[in-house]
């Protein structure tokens, strides 16, 4: 690699970091460790980046120290393995102190967790950036060993998307009416148009979505996986959109597409698209706690880890954007310790179970009418069936109350509130 490119491209970046609008998150970086963000394609991880640098330079390192290398940039097609040597070479052209390295979106170099092992073997403080869930594979793990922590990076939670657009949530403003007014207002928002940082730039939300979705629907799974049959990999995806709030098999699934393309999809197929989705951060799943192992994996309910990406297959689904965002705000706590519980022998139906919280959680976007006796109705009868729950919890659009029913004291609770609860808002530490 011609040592020249890689002077420019470094230098360059220099002047973007230093221009960067950047917010507070959610996210603390022990000084002392190397790091591998990971997550969504435009999440905000080069901009936590951005913000590392630039904390380093504000505690006394020089400019010439941040060697910033941005894999995106069309200047290194074809850069390889064997090239990262250079970079460690420009380093020392640039600077005779201790050079801190960042690559950025390196996901794209064949054999990249190499030089990475390499570098913490050398001493060096490192931060590395992907897009791809398989940059987490045991073997690459493996070989990085315990030299980095692994992070995941995550589109803006309610509390940094109110931080971002500058509106004031702290515990006094809830009660003041005009100021809980701006807070409902911001819910609205993000509930439509999801947390991706620069949604907040753009006016034509939907546009800049739609080429996000693309980007990631063509360049982080269709192209790095080879997928031929793309139109069965995209009915997949908006059929998944229209499962939201409801669990599905890989069977049934694969049985859609076919009615609707009138060719043969396999299971097997089904399973390894969704996976690949999965990889590119593009949807989670949520297992039934009850279930046995099998049907656990096998008919989980999925959602999309963006309210504004999911929004671009719906029409009018106000009730699914409500659920899928609540589904976001936990799964991003509590990962593999979130579950659903369906059962068809007790006819307990809970949206969303948290054991090691004692906490049920059900979505609807009223407890009026009919909703109220499946919401509360369900609730109740995991009492009589699970004596360890201790909290009850109902997520509505903009209804909050509290509801006694048969001994159990149920917390209605607003989309925006709930956001900013306990259960789900994030001790900085939680994250670092």
């Amino acid at each position: 690699m011609e040592h020249q490119i890689l002077r420019h491209i470094i230098t360059e970046q220099h002047r973007v970091i230093k221009n960067a609008v950047i917010f507070p998150r959610d996210y603390e970086f022990d000084p002392k460790a190397n790091y591998v963000l990971v997550g969504l394609r435009r999440a905000g991880k080069s901009t936590l980046l951005y913000k590392i640098a630039r904390d380093l330079v504000k505690n006394g390192v020089d400019w010439s120290q941040i060697i910033y290398v941005n894999f995106e940039d069309e200047r290194l097609n074809g850069f390889s393995l064997a090239d990262f040597d250079d970079i460690l070479g420009v380093a020392g052209e640039l600077t005779d102190k201790e050079p801190y390295i960042f690559l950025d979106e390196v996901q794209n170099i064949d054999g990249w967790e190499k030089f990475a092992r390499r570098l913490a073997d050398q001493k060096y403080r490192v931060y590395i950036t992907g897009s791809n869930a398989k940059m987490l594979e045991w073997n690459i793990v493996e070989r990085l060993g315990a030299r980095y922590f692994i992070k995941t990076i995550y589109p803006y939670n309610f509390n940094e998307f109110l931080t971002a657009k500058g509106i004031d949530h702290t515990t006094n403003e809830l009660y003041d009416t005009l100021l809980s007014g701006r807070i409902v207002r911001g819910a609205a928002d993000y509930l439509s148009h999801g947390g991706l940082p620069e949604t907040l730039i753009y006016s034509d939300h939907r546009d800049y979505l739609e080429s996000i979705y693309q980007k990631i629907l063509l360049g982080n799974i269709i192209a790095r996986n080879d997928i031929r049959n793309q139109e069965a990999f995209r009915l997949l995806i908006n059929k998944i959109a229209e499962t939201i709030m409801h669990d599905v098999s890989y069977r049934n699934l694969a049985k859609s597409i076919r009615s609707v393309l009138n060719k043969k999809v396999s299971t097997e197929t089904v399973i390894n698209y969704i996976s690949f989705a999965k990889s590119a951060f593009l949807l989670f799943d949520v297992k039934d706690y009850v279930s046995k192992f099998t049907d656990k994996n096998t008919t989980p309910k999925y959602y999309f880890i963006d309210n504004g990406i999911l929004n671009l297959f719906l029409l009018n689904k106000a009730s699914v954007l409500l659920e899928n965002l609540v589904a976001i705000a936990l799964y991003e706590k509590y990962q593999d310790h979130l579950f659903y519980l369906k059962s068809s022998k007790t006819k307990i139906d809970i949206d969303f179970y948290l054991p090691e919280k004692k906490t049920a959680i059900q979505v609807a976007f009223s407890v009026s009418d009919h909703a109220y006796e499946r919401e509360v109705g369900n609730l109740v009868r995991l009492t009589k069936n699970d004596d360890s729950v201790e909290r009850f919890i109902i997520v509505t659009s903009e209804e909050e109350k509290t509801i006694e029913e048969d001994g159990v004291k149920v917390e209605v609770m607003p989309l925006y509130k709930f956001l900013l609860d306990d259960l789900v808002a994030f001790d900085i530490t939680d994250k670092k």
